[in-house]
């Protein structure tokens, strides 16, 4: 038994935590396109939840059998 073993349940749980940051991802570069004054920290915000919630999503197709 792994300790850091990762089951299907918390598998859905990581990908859906990776779509949620997807989302806030698209949110943040949407309103720093459209904000002069947002646009440096959205697209800083945006950029890093995609990287975020990318890798989650990854993990839990490869290690949580999300499929």
């Amino acid at each position: 038994m792994s300790l850091l073993a990762i089951t299907q349940h918390s598998g859905v749980r990581l990908a859906e935590v990776g779509f949620v940051l997807a989302a806030v991802a698209g949110a943040a570069l949407a309103l720093g396109a459209v904000t002069p004054f947002g646009r440096r920290s959205g697209n800083l915000v945006g950029g890093l939840a995609l990287a975020a919630g990318s890798i989650l999503v990854i993990v839990a197709v490869h290690w949580g059998h999300f499929y």
